[in-house]
């Protein structure tokens, strides 16, 4: 039997599993596909292009989608907002950075509101501007995020929410790539998870082969948080925001000598182009988390959900016989 919690119930799920709206690679057939297997997707709006937007909002057909933004470039561009509210997505996710300027204009379209958080201060500011659902991101994500982990954080946001918003639903993320993850999360107070690097490397996912291939051979020990790619890629991330990705002879070279990659950015921009456009991930980025170990196939988005709650249900069922 499928796993009801508040937010299968709330949203209409069949599984209480969320796609991360990842940044150019959760685009509109994924998010499609895990909408139709009983998730639900999230389009990754990331650094903001309208056309973009408009294209995967179309890839994403006739289902039932969500769409995210990285707040602090949404703030800079906050026309978008308006182009993802007019398709009448299922939720608005908002991470790293201030939700109060959007919310207002989120929860007056009748459009939950996800603010990612990774610390109790973030998700406080959250719970101010009136979330209707926290993401608690470990440290362990691929991606953006901070040093917490997801184990300590995820009850601590899910007892901030319950004694502030009793209705404010929570999400664990970071290190989630299998049932086991899902059922910890469950444990640990969330209402579900929302999940990334597992499907970074699901077939619909825009990230080319090279990427995908490298996360299936990836172990989480090879990962590590880090500002080179940032100041390669020319963004200029706040505190205490890192991100976390492979190893590869970029970092061995500027990770820890970041003062010298400035004094070197208009070179070290160009080989980062180059390489990024050659599809080389000796040195382009590869942005996935320490759940990699558990990422073994480059599969379709329905069999990785339908894996991922058969293994968590199956868990679920067992743990009473764990007791004497």
């Amino acid at each position: 039997m499928p796993i009801r919690t508040r937010l299968t119930e709330r949203l209409g799920l069949r599984h209480p599993i969320l796609l991360a709206p990842m940044a150019l690679v959760s685009g509109g057939r994924l998010a499609a596909a895990v909408s139709a297997a009983g998730g639900l997707g999230m389009i990754g709006g990331g650094y903001g292009d309208a056309d973009w937007l408009e294209r995967e909002f179309a890839a994403a057909g006739n289902q039932r989608v969500g769409c995210g933004f990285i707040t602090w470039s949404l703030a800079k561009q906050p026309h978008l907002l308006d182009l993802a509210l007019a398709h009448r997505p299922a939720s608005v996710m908002l991470s790293f950075g201030d939700p109060a300027p959007f919310a207002p204009k989120i929860r007056q379209a009748g459009i939950p509101l996800i603010c990612q958080v990774q610390t109790l201060d973030h998700a406080r500011a959250a719970l101010a501007a009136g979330a209707d659902m926290l993401v608690a991101q470990g440290g362990e994500a691929g991606g953006h995020g901070a040093t917490r982990g997801t184990v300590a954080l995820v009850p601590a946001v899910a007892d901030l929410a319950r004694e502030t918003a009793p209705e404010t639903l929570v999400l664990a993320a970071g290190g989630i790539a299998d049932g086991r993850g899902l059922a910890a999360a469950l444990m640990l107070g969330a209402d579900g998870a929302l999940v990334g690097t597992r499907f970074y490397a699901a077939e619909e996912s825009l990230a080319v082969a090279e990427v995908k291939q490298r996360i299936v051979s990836l172990g989480g020990d090879e990962t590590l948080r880090t500002t080179v790619f940032d100041v390669a890629r020319q963004l200029d991330w706040p505190q205490p925001f890192t991100i976390r990705a492979a190893r590869n002879r970029f970092t061995e070279a500027w990770h820890g000598r970041e003062p010298a990659l400035a004094e070197n950015r208009e070179t070290a921009v160009a080989h980062y182009q180059d390489a990024v456009a050659a599809r080389d991930v000796s040195v382009a980025g590869v942005f996935a988390g320490e759940g990699a170990d558990m990422i073994r196939d480059i599969a379709p988005a329905e069999a990785l959900l339908e894996r991922m709650a058969a293994q968590a249900e199956a868990l679920l069922r067992g743990t009473a016989g764990w007791l004497a």
